[in-house]
């Protein structure tokens, strides 16, 4: 693919996989073990650039587009999806609302901090009523005396948690009429008092990501901490899922890519009944079938890239780019395992990882059942 784009996204790509070799592989088995959130790799991370990279330079950003971010997101999770998730969520969750909603004031205040890898900014949409329901949300936030009082909580957010992490974007009910709930976006800093958060640990997938759970008790801030207009809460969720479901695509993208070379490396050296397994057509066929699989999910994933990049409508697109690389993650995930037999269930050996981390792919930013749902309104619509 890189062939017929122009060189310098085949530049940027090797510039993030050196990164990623020499910085993430040496410590991603043990970070994994020990749940550890890394706070140094997340602030090297921010050193070589990889925060705010579609942000315009004004704002303490890269200035480059949605395919260098999506092409930098898919080489870290070719690696590690752990600080390739940091790295998603921050950026398309975190940092693109504030830059895509928020008021000038909101944007200088906000941004150029989170560019830097010094700080981290969070989503808040998912809660014990709220997931594939957005508007599900239990969280409230009151207008008194200028400041918006809000309580409520938040489950399973990425970025919440660690030392580094500094706020959030949550969405919570500002009022309620004939059972209709209005839902607003409001910017929270950590600092704020009555905001609290705790690490989640003992996950299946992910273990050296900053997950957290959260609790607001009388949190007060601004009025001029609402990002757009009032009542604009879902609109915002919604269309930053859709750029962040780009970022899960490339997750998927990326680890069904190191998946896929961990195997063919494998066939090649294991032997069985005098020769590499690679020369026996079993194996071959998986090897060939999951080529294919990981070349059309790239063309489905940079192409939805290039329609948001053209200011043209992708959300059909970035649904089918999520659906279809989260899927492909799992099949070749699971067939590098079969290829590596015994192998690949060592704790030792980087498949195992891969086969556990690709799980949370096809339920992460719109599950494959609610996806097809997205996708099959979109195509009636037509």
């Amino acid at each position: 693919m890189d062939e017929l784009l122009p060189k310098h996204y085949a530049d940027y790509r090797k510039r993030v996989r050196d990164f990623a070799e020499k910085e993430i592989h040496p410590v991603a088995i043990e970070n994994d073990e020990n749940e550890h959130f890394p706070v140094d790799l997340t602030r090297k991370m921010g050193e070589a650039g990889l925060f705010g990279i579609a942000i315009p330079k004004e704002y303490g950003g890269q200035g480059l587009d949605t395919l260098s971010y999506i092409i930098a997101v898919e080489e870290l999770a070719r690696v590690d999806s752990s600080p390739a998730a940091t790295i998603a969520a921050h950026n398309s969750l975190g940092i693109a609302p504030i830059y895509s909603y928020g008021t000038e004031e909101q944007k200088k205040k906000f941004i150029p901090g989170l560019c830097t890898g010094e700080k981290l900014w969070a989503f808040g949409l998912t809660e014990l009523t709220a997931g594939s329901d957005a508007k599900g949300v239990a969280s409230r936030a009151e207008l008194v005396d200028d400041e918006w009082v809000i309580n409520g909580s938040k489950m399973f957010i990425t970025n919440s948690a660690s030392e580094i992490a500094s706020g959030i974007t949550l969405q919570a009910i500002t009022g309620e009429e004939d059972g209709k709930k209005e839902l607003t976006a409001i910017l929270v800093p950590r600092e704020t008092p009555g905001y609290e958060t705790w690490p989640v640990k003992g996950k299946l997938m992910w273990r050296s990501v900053d997950n957290g759970k959260m609790k607001f008790t009388d949190c007060h801030v601004p009025e001029e901490n609402m990002l757009g207009k009032r009542g604009e809460g879902i609109k915002i969720m919604l269309a930053t899922l859709d750029g962040g479901r780009l970022s899960i695509a490339a997750m998927g993208l990326g680890l069904a890519q190191g998946a896929f070379e961990m195997a063919v490396k494998h066939a090649k050296k294991r032997e069985q009944f005098g020769k590499p397994i690679a020369e026996f057509q079993a194996v071959s066929f998986k090897l060939a079938e999951m080529a294919m699989r990981i070349e059309l999910a790239r063309n489905t994933l940079y192409r939805a890239c290039q329609l948001k990049d053209a200011g043209k409508p992708f959300g059909k697109e970035a649904a089918m780019s999520k659906l279809y690389c989260s899927e492909v993650a799992k099949f070749v995930a699971d067939e590098s395992v079969q290829v590596h037999g015994a192998y690949g269930l060592l704790r030792e050996n980087h498949i195992e990882r891969f086969y556990r981390d690709q799980r949370l792919l096809q339920i992460g930013e719109g599950t494959s059942e609610i996806l097809r749902m997205v996708i099959g309104r979109y195509v009636l619509k037509s």
